[in-house]
């Protein structure tokens, strides 16, 4: 029986997969398509003769750490998107646009040589070929004790998986409608699932690739543009060219909602010809144009994602990080990330949380059977509270990075007001409900541990694993909201006053305070669990 199934084989369950290979763990991957990568789709484009993406095409080194490592760690080639400061706008569709300067505009991105499906391709590298399964579609997924079992449908055939656990990367959206789960997962769960947008499901993006250079640039444009009149087909134009600037292709996200797409199809080619014409000149005729409508994709689009968020989604659910069927089933994805989720990076920081997961549960087993050959109670207790600090060590970088992506979309959403605030108390909040549920999969034994007026002496352990964690933290905080460019015309933000960085501890003291309970709570009741099972016995 193999000791995992993972079913998806996007960045998520490829990284998961490519981590479990290295620490020897059996496994196999399923994915419903016929090739891997997901939402991850880089096609060839003849004219210009590179790779384009039409999903996903940058990260952000500054705010997205996860996915900045492992394309170094893979020893891929990346570069900066081209951004030289200056962006077109078409308010009117019967007028010509206008030049606006745009510092900045794509606050660092960089992309992959070769596309983003370079990622895809490293990952897939490092995986045996045998554990990879393509046009698998799951249809159930069983309980059964001990083991899982899964059921898939590949060419009109149903194959039956058997595995000690299984991990479901697909979108939680996608899951909820089609997936029949034996037991039916509790309803809670199951609202969390269906109220976690699938990031991209109604979007669609077009690249037009051209032969020669980049015939924009000799005139002076960037290749950044944005159409905001009511006609608009586009609305958001960029520049797709590769890192020398030698082979040309401008790309772009539609405007158009996915039934205005579907009634205009048939003109479709015309019409996005005769925008980009408007934008950038007759030049831009004749181009090799690539389409991908997102909301057509069975494996992408539910039906609740037709409607999309009016604004990016507050993804990581603690209730889709959690595991169900006493650890024998887990949700991965980007979508149950709270670092980077939406994003690539929350892709590979959902398949780390899992990684760890899956290698705590075989160490722990290790560890209880060497406890039951002799080992103390001071001894495993001593082990897992140095495996929580470890934990949250690991997460003191993240919760930084974490920060900087919430103030930068806060900024980018209009918000003016408490943004600092807001973004340090939701990195605060989301490390902390995290560290709850380490916490609570943790083995510890209760009988060795002392209860003095209602406290564990464990919590006060849990607690100091977080000596220094907020004032680090803090002072991240400041030495970069000083030297923001984005934050100089918000003076407040740019350099916090006494007073207002008193008002935000006073929010994570709070926080702070509820984790302590919680943490305690647990700790109780797994005390109180252990002493029923001991007089059972």
């Amino acid at each position: 029986m193999l000791d995992v199934v993972i079913v998806g084989g996007g960045a998520s369950g490829l990284a998961l997969a490519r981590g479990l290979a290295a620490a020897g763990v059996s496994f196999a991957l399923y994915e419903a398509r016929p090739r891997l990568g997901g939402r991850v789709l880089s096609v060839e484009d003849k004219a210009s003769g590179m790779r384009v993406d039409l999903g996903p095409t940058w990260f952000w080194p500054d705010t997205q750490p996860t996915i900045t490592a492992l394309v170094k760690e893979l020893g891929l080639a990346d570069f900066p998107q081209y951004d030289p400061g200056t962006a077109l706008l078409l308010a009117f569709g019967d007028k010509k646009p206008e030049t606006r300067m745009t510092p900045n505009l794509h606050s660092g991105a960089r992309r992959l040589e070769g596309g983003m499906a370079s990622l895809i391709e490293a990952l897939a590298a490092t995986i045996p070929a045998e554990a990879i399964h393509l046009s698998a579609v799951l249809r159930s997924v069983a309980d059964r004790g001990d083991h899982v079992e899964l059921t898939f449908e590949t060419d009109g055939k149903t194959e039956t998986v058997t595995a000690k656990r299984a991990v479901l990367t697909v979108p939680p959206r996608l899951l909820a409608e089609h997936l029949a789960f034996e037991p039916e997962l509790d309803a809670m769960s199951r609202n969390a699932m269906r109220s976690a947008p699938t990031w991209m499901a109604a979007q669609a993006k077009c690249v037009v690739g051209f032969s020669g250079a980049p015939a924009w640039r000799t005139e002076g444009h960037s290749g950044n543009a944005f159409a905001t009149h009511e006609q608009a087909v586009l609305g958001e134009i960029f520049d797709a060219c590769d890192a020398k600037g030698e082979h040309a292709a401008i790309g772009g996200f539609f405007a158009l909602s996915a039934e205005l797409r579907e009634a205009f199809s048939g003109g479709m080619f015309m019409l996005l010809e005769s925008q980009l014409v408007q934008l950038f000149g007759r030049p831009l005729e004749d181009g090799e144009q690539h389409l991908q409508d997102w909301a057509c994709e069975p494996f992408t689009c539910s039906t609740i994602d037709l409607t999309p968020p009016s604004e990016h989604p507050d993804y990581g659910d603690p209730l889709l990080r959690q595991a169900f069927w006493e650890g024998k089933l887990y949700l991965g994805g980007t979508e149950t990330a709270r670092e980077g989720g939406g994003y690539l990076e929350g892709a590979l920081v959902a398949a780390e949380r899992i990684r760890l997961r899956l290698l705590d549960q075989k160490e722990t087993a290790i560890m209880i059977s060497g406890v039951s050959e002799g080992a103390t109670g001071e001894a495993l207790n001593e082990a897992s509270m140095a495996r929580f600090r470890e934990w949250v060590n690991a997460k003191r970088a993240p919760t930084f990075a974490s920060y900087r992506q919430r103030l930068n979309f806060g900024l980018s959403n209009g918000q003016r007001e408490q943004i600092t605030q807001r973004a340090m108390l939701g990195a605060m909040e989301a490390v902390l409900k995290e560290a709850i549920a380490v916490l609570e999969g943790l083995p510890f034994d209760h009988s060795v541990v002392s209860v003095d007026k209602g406290r564990s002496d464990l919590t006060p352990l849990a607690q100091k694993a977080f000596d220094g964690f907020i004032q680090e933290l803090l002072d991240g905080v400041i030495d970069y909201n000083r030297t923001s460019c984005a934050l100089s015309n918000f003076p407040e933000e740019h350099k916090p006053s006494k007073d207002y960085l008193n008002v935000t501890l006073l929010d994570i003291a709070a926080a702070w305070k509820e984790f302590s309970l919680d943490a305690n709570q647990i700790l109780l009741d797994k005390r109180l669990a252990d002493q029923q099972a001991t007089r059972s016995l």
